[in-house]
């Protein structure tokens, strides 16, 4: 293959061309290297490049921006993303350390980075999909989320600090994306919408109709764009986590922007009841289907609960705003995260059944009764989610609502 010229301008590359710019940009490899490539991505934005030289035990991935969404081309992306990308893994590597992959190189012109390859870990939808369990699960995404957006707030940086990275970080496009598919086109009947046909009657009478409902999730859209308060992921669901037995690394943060910190936290537990509803529905009863659905139940409590026992530690350790140690205001903030995190969860449970991105957890239900019962639980969850954020101030709180939507 003849030499490439990649510091010319930017081109969608394909494996052939991955193993060429990891020889030739990268220099990660030996000499005497043989390298394979697969693209490996299945996510709805970028494309992601795995390059192996089996003699020497070397990987890498190679993750290139494109200028169109995978999804659709009618969503045309900035190809900044990758930078903002690859500068924040770096910044929540330093922040959260063993809980994201490390980032080796960021490539301006080829909209691409290289970082670590966890081939050793999985997807974390993919092992939920097959019903295993993970332990130390809750106790590492908490440590993750509790690092990353604490210490990204007003409450420990100096504000002009804080400031210079909302500018650095600001993410309109994809922002969009999310103020679109999450919280605006699942709430009407949209013509982009993707809704299985038994669900749209129940979306109707349930969400679409009901005044009340619609006006809260105006609310919490109008809070998603207006409260710059941590630097979020922006998409910390079960696919943009690999996981092994001992390890979680967060990945694909390339939706972060300055937001609402439960909007990540909300993610997480809306995918856990995503888990566990599939499981629900998939699993034969047995000793098998019941530990996994304890678990998963435990995991959503465990995530509410052990994200606020972090997070008032951490508070107490590391805030420097004056008013912030005010007597009751870390309750005041730590509170207000809490009604975000259960109306995002409950946006996100609404809008996976309802939008144009669905789930694997919802979609791989082939028998079509359990499927339509599946999405009528999570609409229903959802809702009294949005409604009732108020009050859902502890793990407890998510298990009764769980067990009452069952009835």
């Amino acid at each position: 293959m003849s030499k490439i010229d990649f510091t010319k301008e930017y081109f969608t590359m394909k494996e052939e061309e991955a193993i060429e710019y990891s020889k030739t940009v990268l220099k990660f490899f030996q000499e005497d290297a043989e390298l394979t490539c697969k693209e490996i991505g299945d996510g709805n934005l970028n494309y992601v490049f795995r390059v192996i030289d089996k003699k020497n035990n070397k990987s890498v991935i190679v993750k290139q921006a494109g200028p169109v969404a995978r999804i659709s081309d009618e969503f045309k992306l900035s190809p900044d993303r990758n930078r903002i990308e690859s500068e924040i893994l770096k910044l929540q590597y330093s922040l959260a350390p063993g809980l994201v992959p490390e980032v080796y190189h960021y490539d301006p012109i080829m909209n691409c980075c290289a970082m670590e390859d966890l081939s050793d870990h999985e997807i974390l939808r993919t092992a939920l999909l097959k019903h295993k369990s993970f332990p130390l699960f809750a106790d590492h995404i908490t440590t993750y989320m509790v690092n990353t957006l604490l210490l990204t707030t007003d409450v420990v940086m100096g504000h002009k600090e804080k400031k210079e990275s909302v500018k650095s970080f600001i993410n309109p496009e994809l922002c969009e994306i999310s103020e679109d598919l999450v919280y605006t086109e699942p709430f009407f009947d949209c013509p982009r919408n993707d809704i299985f046909e038994a669900t749209k009657p129940l979306a109707k009478e349930l969400l679409w109709d009901d005044k009340k409902f619609i006006l809260e999730t105006a609310k919490l859209k109008f809070e998603f764009m207006n409260n710059a308060q941590s630097l979020v992921h922006g998409d910390l669901h079960s696919g943009s986590v690999f996981i092994k037995e001992d390890s979680t690394k967060v990945i694909d943060p390339e939706f972060a922007f300055y937001g609402p910190a439960g909007y990540d936290v909300g993610n997480v537990v809306a995918h856990l009841i995503f888990a566990m509803v599939s499981g629900q529905a998939t699993m034969e009863e047995g000793a098998e289907k019941e530990n996994y659905i304890n678990w998963t139940k435990s995991a959503i409590k465990d995530v509410v609960d052990m994200f606020k026992e972090k997070f008032n530690k951490l508070f107490h350790e590391k805030a420097t705003e004056k008013v912030a140690k005010y007597e009751g205001f870390k309750e005041y903030y730590l509170n207000s995260i809490l009604r975000d995190t259960a109306g995002v969860a409950g946006l996100e449970l609404c809008r996976r059944i309802l939008g144009l991105a669905h789930v694997k957890d919802i979609t791989s239900i082939e028998d079509k009764e359990k499927r339509t019962e599946a999405e009528k639980f999570c609409l229903v969850v959802g809702k009294k989610l949005i409604m009732n954020r108020e009050v859902m101030l502890n793990g407890d709180s998510y298990l009764e609502l769980i067990e009452e939507c069952k009835r």
